[in-house]
């Protein structure tokens, strides 16, 4: 399925503490520098259109909250959805997840990471730019805290298998620990958009959980 559309985004939103670039981050990469505390930091890779950001956010507030999404205009959308909702305990960086976690932050400084529905690369020669490769499931693992968990969700069974193998092989995660689908109780009660759009058109959702001891 192609990403649809995105509205225009209010000019007049001030997204400076919302937004930021990648390239322009110090290293290593201060959470308290942007939030203005230190507090648990959940990290999703791939936020889309800021769903789950905003509700997790939302329901969370002594939580703070990253996403990363490599599509700047969904980055921009994604940041503007958390400052009309007046939600500063969570922020949008547009940049390489890989990078991010290899090169900017440091060994147990995230509670959980997120992966929910990424690019499948269909075509057999493109699956060596999947986000759930070797090199990222070390550093998600490096990063977490002890306890720290890393949700990874799809609609393609082939990349769910594929991935848990991965996680189980090259990493100290255990799991993976089922994650039972819940009914949702009104439009927009979905973990992401994507996860919305795949469950109302009948598709399957394959769900897993990784913690680290």
């Amino acid at each position: 399925m192609g990403r649809p559309i995105l509205r225009k985004i209010d000019p007049s939103l001030d997204l400076s503490r919302h937004f930021f670039e990648l390239s322009s981050l110090a290293q290593p990469w201060d959470a308290a520098a942007v939030f203005g505390r230190k507090a648990p930091l959940e990290i999703e890779v791939g936020s889309g259109k800021g769903l789950f950001l905003r509700k997790a956010a939302c329901g969370m507030p002594l939580v703070d909250f990253l996403g990363i999404e490599i599509a700047l205009k969904y980055a921009r959308y994604a940041a503007a959805g958390l400052v009309k909702g007046e939600l500063t305990n969570a922020a949008v960086i547009h940049g390489d997840a890989l990078r991010f976690f290899a090169e900017w932050l440091g060994n147990a400084s995230v509670t959980a990471v997120h992966v929910y529905f990424p690019d499948p690369w269909w075509k057999k020669r493109h699956r060596k730019r999947r986000v759930m490769r070797e090199s990222f499931v070390r550093d998600v693992a490096r990063v977490l805290v002890p306890g720290g968990r890393l949700n990874f969700w799809t609609d393609v069974a082939e990349y769910f298998h594929e991935s848990v193998a991965l996680i189980v092989a090259c990493s100290s995660l255990s799991g993976p620990i089922h994650v039972p689908e819940q009914a949702a109780q009104s439009d927009l009660d979905y973990r992401t958009h994507f996860d919305r759009r795949v469950r109302l058109q009948g598709g399957a959702v394959f769900r897993s959980e990784f913690r680290k001891p």
